[in-house]
This record gives structure tokens, sequence and C-alpha cells, in this order.
């Protein structure tokens, strides 16, 4: 077995660890002593990830498969975005101008750099899925700036943490079941492998990740004050 083998290997081991660990840690009562503790092993799964896709990234490039290695590198960016948003989320829910650092500042300006430079790649190579994957890193870059650009009401939001993280795991969740659908069950499963398992590896994650976050918005997310109904004056004689 190759040094890339071995790599290969342990990225496999460590994403099905990954895989298991979110539904479990999904499924489980938030905020339980079961759920923070499965989340911290999915998390640390997650690193796991980032720790060899990033290399196996790099060795793709130097063999040339471009497009590979660019889909690799776009999946480490926002993977490592979402591990690191969703666990300062929690570690500073009492400091959100902590949370809205130097750190979080640049991982939005990558996401965003990571999304433009996918959606390039998939405008000249002719690749929709890399077009509409592009989406994910564009969408969270802004959206990471724009809070921070917003930080002083972003810091009065009741229960911010809780909205940032639960998005983040939903986002870390969108790039495991990709990266299994995508690449892990097709090797798994050959004759498995088509054009519809192609389409369902990409955007059936994104789909499914779209209506979990407006169900739990709709649970948790503050919601704006409703306004005080203004009195009618009474007229005299009434």
């Amino acid at each position: 077995m190759t040094a890339y083998q071995m790599l290969v290997a342990v990225h496999v081991l460590v994403g099905v660890v990954a895989l298991v660990t979110f539904w479990t840690a999904g499924l489980l009562r938030k905020g339980t002593p079961a759920h923070r503790t499965t989340g911290r092993v999915y998390l640390l799964a997650m690193v796991g990830i980032v720790l060899t896709g990033a290399p196996m990234a790099a060795v793709r490039w130097i063999d040339g498969h471009t497009v590979t290695a660019a889909f690799l590198a776009y999946l480490v960016v926002i993977t490592s975005t979402g591990v690191w948003v969703s666990w300062r989320a929690v570690r500073d829910k009492s400091a959100p101008g902590r949370f809205v650092g130097p750190v979080y500042v640049a991982l939005g300006a990558l996401s965003l750099a990571a999304g433009a430079g996918v959606l390039a790649l998939g405008i000249r190579s002719g690749a929709p899925l890399l077009m509409g994957f592009s989406a994910v890193g564009l969408f969270t870059g802004v959206d990471m700036l724009r809070r921070r650009l917003r930080r002083a009401t972003f810091a009065k939001t009741p229960r911010w943490w809780m909205t940032q993280h639960y998005t983040a795991m939903i986002g870390n969740g969108i790039a495991t079941h990709i990266a299994f659908l995508g690449i892990g069950l097709p090797r798994l499963l050959p004759w498995a492998n088509g054009t519809a398992l192609h389409y369902l590896a990409w955007f059936g994650p994104l789909a499914v990740a779209i209506v979990a976050k407006a169900i739990l918005d709709r649970r948790w997310k503050p919601r704006p004050a409703a306004e005080p109904r203004a009195s009618v004056p009474r007229t005299q004689g009434a």
C-alpha cells in the first residue's frame, strides 16, 4: 500500500466516523451530555477529514487532476469553516465580539474566494455542478463578512450562538454527505454509480440542508418583536 493509499484509507475511516456521529448527535436531545460528547467526536472526525483531505487535494493537483483537486480543496475550505464556526459559537456564546474576530473574518474571506474560484472553474470547464455548488462558499463568505460588519447588532441577537452552531453543523453535514455519496459510495458499490447518483450526491444533501435549516429556524431563530399597536384616541363624548 502506497503512502497515498494509506492517506485515503485514513480519510475514509474518519469519514465513516463523521457520518455516524453526525446523525447520532443530530437525533439526540440537544444540550444533553450524550449530544455534546457525540458532537465533539464528530468535530474531531471532521478535523481528521480536513487534515487528510488537504494533502489529497495537493496530490491530485500534482497529478494533473485539476478539477478533482479544486473540488477537494473547496471541501476542505468550507469544512474547516463549518467546524470552526460550530465549535466557537458554543465556546464564545458569552462573547460574540470575540466570535466574529480575525479568524472568523479570515475564514469568511477564504470561503468567498474559494466559492468564486469554483464558480470560475465551473464556467471554464462547462461543469454546471461546480457552478451550482459554488453557491455554498459564496453565500457563506458573504454572510460571515456581513455579520462582521454588523457585529454590534449581531451581539444583541438572542440565542445567536445556537443559530450559528446548527447552521454550521448543517453545512458540515452537506460536506460529509457529498463526500460519501459522490466519492465513497461509488467505490463501495460500483454498480450503483451513474448519472442519477452523481446528481443526487451533489444536490441531494444541499436540498435536505435547506429544508432542515428552515425547520430549525422556525423553531429556534429569534423573531423580531411585534411593534406595539398605536392606541386610537377617544373623541370627546364618545
